[in-house]
This record gives structure tokens, C-alpha cells and sequence, in this order.
């Protein structure tokens, strides 16, 4: 399998060429295109793949599009649902972790099943549960905004917005708290951070889509900010 990331990094869209009989997965809308030797079958399970129940917990789709060359090398373009950029991961018998949504595809040498993120990030409030990839192979993460990393060495601590945490190495420790005291967290508009633990790194995007989805809705006739007449209740909900 080869690949090209265009359009970076607003609207990153992934090029994948396929030797005949290779196959990718990906997440249920994200194919733009394909070439007329590929064909597409929609499954709910490959070795464990998206198998189980507990997968539904997370943001991603019980179901997978898989896509196969036949008869010689074909191509399969892909795209994240928000613009943003899209990060691609060779894993090599590891481990990364992706939060809710954040998977765009891979290879199906990957298993992909779906953690608790811990007694801890549960009472915080995080209700976060993700994604494990594991295995050899390649791996594609999308984000909404563009795509930052950050180095930590061992026993170095970093905080990362829960809306803009994207993936992290499995070598890192993380938990969930809230910023400050409530009075803090309301007056600051702030509502949970990760901490993040190294070694390993950690990979968060430059905008959250609540918050984009909140400013939007603030400038429509019955936004949050009041502005003109009423439209009969649009709010954020109605982005998401």
C-alpha cells in the first residue's frame, strides 16, 4: 500500500494506492472516491475489528467500509467529515490511543477495540473511551483544525483540553480533572484538561469542534448571544 496526504493542512485528503488484493478500512462516509477495480463490502467485524458491543461506546461506527483492488492496483481517495488535518501512524507491534471519532482508517493488520479511560477520567466527568490501535501496520487519525504533537519525557506532565486531545502514545499515563475549583471552571469557560504523563507523545488538534460549533450558533436570528428575531430554537445541538 502507498499513500499521499494533499490538500494540508486545512483539508487534508488521503490518496491510497492499493497492490491488487490489499485492502483498507475506513470509517463509514469517509471514501470520496475509487477507482472501478475496487470493490467495497461494509463489515462489522475483520479478526476483531469493530466486532463488539463495547466498540458502540465510543464515537466511532459499529460498522467499517473495507476496501479491496482487485485484478491489479487500484485507488481509494479518503477525507475526514470537518476540515482539518489528518495524521498517519506506523505502528510496529504497538500500541496508540485515539479519542472518540478520531480514527479515519487503516490497515487490517490493526485491531481496534474501545477502553474505559479509567475510574479516574469517569468521575471527572471526561466520559472518554478510547480508542486502542494496536498491532503493525498503518494507521490514519484525522482532526478538526491542524495537527500539533508534543514530546514528553519520562515523568513529564502536560495539560490538553478534552476537546482537543486527538492521540497519544500507549507508553503515556493520563487522567481527567477539572482545571480549577467549579467556581474557577465556570468563570474561565474551561471545562476538562487531560494530564498527560511521559514518555511518549501525545497529539492534540487546534480547535474543538463544541466550541466552533457555539460560535456559529451565537451568530444565527435566536443564538446563545440573543441577537435578532427567534428562528424557533437554533442552537449547538442542532451542529452536532
Amino acid at each position: 500500500m502507498e499513500f499521499e496526504l494533499t490538500h494540508r493542512p486545512s483539508y487534508t485528503h488521503v490518496v491510497v494506492e492499493l497492490g491488487s488484493g490489499e485492502t483498507i478500512l475506513a470509517e463509514p462516509g469517509a471514501m470520496t472516491t475509487h477507482s472501478s477495480n475496487i470493490s467495497m463490502d461494509t463489515t462489522t467485524s475483520n479478526e476483531g475489528l469493530l466486532s463488539s458491543a463495547k466498540s458502540m461506546l465510543g464515537g466511532e461506527s459499529f460498522f467499517a467500509n473495507e476496501f479491496t483492488a482487485t485484478g491489479g492496483t487500484g485507488t481509494v481517495t479518503l477525507a475526514p467529515p470537518t476540515p482539518g488535518d489528518v495524521m498517519q501512524y506506523e505502528l510496529s507491534d504497538e500500541t496508540i490511543y485515539a479519542v472518540d471519532g478520531a480514527w479515519l482508517a487503516s490497515e487490517p493488520s490493526i485491531s481496534i477495540e474501545t477502553e474505559f479511560g479509567g475510574l479516574k477520567s469517569m468521575l471527572a466527568g471526561a466520559s472518554i473511551t478510547p480508542l486502542t490501535l494496536e498491532g503493525t501496520g498503518t494507521v490514519f487519525v484525522e482532526a478538526f483544525g491542524g495537527l500539533e504533537s508534543i514530546e514528553l519525557g519520562a515523568g513529564e506532565t502536560y495539560h490538553v483540553d478534552n476537546e482537543n486531545v486527538v492521540a497519544w502514545d500507549g507508553s503515556v499515563d493520563f487522567d481527567a480533572r477539572r482545571p480549577g475549583g467549579i467556581k474557577s471552571t465556570l468563570l474561565s469557560g474551561e471545562g476538562l484538561v487531560f494530564e498527560f504523563t511521559g514518555p511518549g507523545t501525545v497529539w492534540y488538534q487546534t480547535r474543538g469542534l463544541n466550541a466552533f460549533a457555539s460560535a456559529v450558533a451565537e451568530l444565527l436570528p435566536g443564538g446563545d448571544s440573543g441577537g435578532a428575531t427567534s428562528d424557533g430554537g437554533v442552537d449547538v445541538d442542532d451542529f452536532l
